[in-house]
């Protein structure tokens, strides 16, 4: 007999337990995250009632593999054009729930006698919020349209990005063993630098790639590309010192950037929740009830902690950011929970064996209970505001009531504000890309030239050589290029900022020499440096054109490889309509709805309950500022302007129509079936539409026999006589019931 390894019988029992536990959750209306967990604490070692897993260490390997996937789908959804748009009120609420969170999770932890690591880690479990259960009692409770909606989705995805930071700060920390400033500075510049070549180098090659080769790829050739781009990624940040969940998370959020990225996100699913089941079941194997008896007490106060800390610091960041109290008060009370991020922090403290091995199954604990208070909390949040609403002094609730977002966008900076934004960002960018290919070419490029051909002194030269040919178009960007944006047009148009901008030009020149300088530092000396950038000046000057109408094309390929997955109208500037107390909203037509096939002025939404339409879109078609003789048609995702009451309003109207009085048709019962019109029958001397035969039998006429003559599909106004064979389509039991029916 064969031997079966243990792997694969580790796997039966914990899917196996997984799959007979999430289906009571679903049962229960309960999250599915949640019985993964108590699915692993019963195949775990500390319960002695049913078989444990023989191998845990393979199960750990497929629970890490399991973080990868998880990460990779969260960049999927998160995309940078996301982040830049979800505006000031999301950051600065995020960014302050979190710090908050961090402090307040270190103080606890310290308050209990704990030690600085374990203290500091608690503090990054508590400050990220759980997008896959806000997301699941948003659509179970059906507020994913209300304005506070926008306000936490955009508290997500800053939340996101915070949380990969904080790994990484949290792996230097733990490697270090001390809160050393400039090991922290070095990291985070260490993560900037590779997020902005990673980010750049992915848009630039990534869009252009999955284009090219588009006809090639079927549903499994993407999932193969997508899973080894992001193997690829995994394995590259490992090697350059990050997690393997931070280049899992990049590769993603560069795949969301392109048009595949739905399609991509779809195949990936499966792998994603199969490898996610076995993570989040390996959470629930370290769950010790002993220990979580003996920490019951902080179990208890960290929860309180948690909601009442998430709360209160999400409200006001919230109120900074310049919001309204209402959706100050609704978005704290959706924030306050742990979740999957929590876990991959804990695990990273197991990993580096840096935390105690209570704190693990504390954060899984704590998570389980917040999970379950997170419905509670949304649907509290309102009543909540109006009892707050009553009580507050009349001066304060004015202050704090005040409709929308008061931070200003970048349409309301002044056009030299903008321009020396938008340089500022341009050179920040090329000084990156600079740094990356003088690092590449003097760290990886001449030693592997040496090691492999040559040695002589010739190949540090052409190294050089090369090396300058692929600044030279970035190095003309950052010194000469000047931007042709309207407001850099209107400030040389206003001649009040010469000054300021010849400095800037000057500022750009030195900054181009400086690079020339270290990319001969790095191969010769200074002085040398400093002829290279005589040399390359006259470069430049002497070809102008041609190195200005290259670097044009590369900004071009780039900018349109950003822009290629244009973001739904929805995401513009949605907390900028505040001061009408309005918002976008996107809504599915049902087939079934009753507007299907009308026309927007048929419809009178504007009229009759002031929404205004201002995007319809229709598959991978967008239908901008539809015109009123535009029509309606299943499927359509409408984009829609308006107050969180007329919204619900027009979510009934475009609810598909429900009819409580009819019974199911079985299709198995639909029979084609004749009888005679005898002299008590309900049909006698009656037309086809005034019998109701079509409702009473959920079928229809199909063919009459009349004195030896056969009249096919007659027509409505057809009048039945005695002696007449009908031929009928329908429910068997209903055409019965109509047969013996009484005159």
């Amino acid at each position: 007999m064969t031997h079966l390894p243990y792997l694969i019988m580790d796997l039966a029992l914990i899917l196996g337990a997984a799959a007979l536990v999430t289906l009571l959750f679903k049962k229960l209306k309960q999250p599915v995250v949640l019985g993964y967990i108590i699915a692993g604490f019963f195949v775990g070692p500390h319960f002695h009632w049913l078989p444990t897993v023989y191998e845990p260490t393979n199960i750990q390997i497929w629970a890490e593999i399991g973080v990868i996937f998880l990460l990779f789908s969260l960049g999927l959804e998160f995309s940078f054009k996301k982040l830049i748009k979800v505006g000031a009120p999301a950051s600065i609420t995020a960014v302050f729930e979190v710090v908050a969170m961090i402090a307040l999770g270190f103080g606890t932890g310290k308050l209990l006698g704990w030690s600085s690591m374990d203290s500091l880690f608690l503090g990054g479990i508590l400050s990220i919020s759980s997008t896959t259960i806000i997301l699941r009692a948003f659509e179970e409770l059906n507020v994913k349209t209300q304005r506070f909606a926008s306000l936490v989705f955009g508290s997500l995805i800053v939340e996101d990005l915070v949380a990969i930071v904080l790994l990484v700060l949290l792996s230097t920390l733990a490697l270090s063993q001390q809160f050393a400033g400039a090991d922290m500075l070095l990291s985070v510049l260490k993560l900037v630098f590779f997020l902005v070549i990673w980010f750049a180098g992915g848009i630039f090659f990534l869009p252009t790639f999955l284009k090219k080769t588009r006809k090639l790829m079927n549903e499994e050739t993407l999932l193969v590309v997508s899973l080894s781009l992001c193997l690829l990624m995994v394995w590259f940040a490992n090697a350059v010192g990050f997690s393997p969940a931070l280049g899992a998370f990049i590769m993603g959020s560069i795949l969301a950037e392109t048009t595949q990225a739905e399609k991509i996100e779809h195949l990936v699913k499966p792998v994603k929740d199969l490898f996610g089941a076995i993570f989040f079941v390996s959470v629930g194997m370290l769950i010790d009830p002993a220990m979580l008896v003996q920490y019951a007490g902080p179990i208890a106060l960290i929860c309180l902690i948690t909601i009442i800390g998430k709360v209160l610091s999400t409200t006001f960041g919230a109120l900074l950011a310049g919001q309204s109290l209402q959706t100050s008060v609704q978005a704290g009370f959706s924030l306050a929970q742990i979740g999957e991020f929590s876990f991959i922090i804990a695990t990273l403290g197991l990993t580096l064996k840096v935390t105690s091995a209570f704190l693990y199954p504390i954060a899984v604990a704590v998570s389980a209970v917040t999970t379950l208070t997170t419905p509670y909390l949304i649907q509290s949040s309102k009543p909540f505001y109006k009892w707050l609403e009553k009580r507050l002094p009349e001066k304060v609730l004015n202050a704090l009531s005040g409709p929308g977002s008061k931070i200003k966008d970048t349409q309301g900076l002044s056009a030299w504000n903008q321009v020396v934004r938008s340089t500022f960002l341009n050179t920040f960018l090329l000084g990156m890309l600079l740094i990356c290919i003088v690092v590449a070419s003097s760290e990886y490029a001449l030693p592997y030239i040496r090691s492999h051909y040559s040695d002589g002194s010739w190949v540090k030269w052409a190294t050089i050589f090369i090396t300058l040919l692929l600044m030279v178009p970035f190095l003309y960007a950052l010194a000469v290029r000047n931007t042709n944006s309207n407001a850099y047009r209107e400030v040389l148009a206003s001649n009040r900022y010469n000054g300021r901008l010849n400095l800037i030009h000057f500022f750009r020149l030195l900054l181009a020499g400086s690079f020339i300088g270290f990319l001969m530092h790095r191969f010769f000396s200074l002085e040398a440096g400093l002829v290279s950038v005589f040399v390359i000046g006259v470069i430049i000057a002497a070809f102008n054109k041609k190195i200005r109408k290259f670097y044009d094309r590369i900004e071009a390929r780039f900018m349109r490889n950003f822009n290629e997955r244009e973001l739904a109208a929805a995401e513009k500037n949605r907390s900028e309509l505040a001061p009408w107390d309005a918002h976008i909203a996107t809504l599915e037509l049902h087939p079934e709805s009753a507007v299907i096939g009308k026309t927007l002025q048929e419809l009178h939404w504007r009229e009759q309950l002031g929404i205004n339409v201002v995007l319809i879109k229709r598959g991978d078609h967008s239908i901008s500022a539809p015109g009123r003789n535009e029509r309606v048609y299943p499927g359509d995702e409408i984009f829609v302007l308006g107050s969180d009451a007329q919204i619900k309003r027009l979510q009934a109207i475009i609810r598909p129509v429900k009819h409580h009085d009819e019974e199911e048709t079985n299709p198995d019962n639909v029979v084609l079936r004749d009888f005679v019109v005898s002299d008590n029958s309900v049909l006698l001397n009656k037309t086809i539409r005034g019998s109701g035969i079509r409702e009473k039998i959920k079928g229809i006429v199909v063919g009459v026999e009349r004195n030896d003559q056969r009249i096919l599909n007659p027509e409505s106004f057809f009048e039945f006589q005695l002696n007449d064979v009908v031929f009928v389509v329908g429910d068997k039991k209903l055409i019965n019931k109509l047969i013996h029916q009484p005159a």
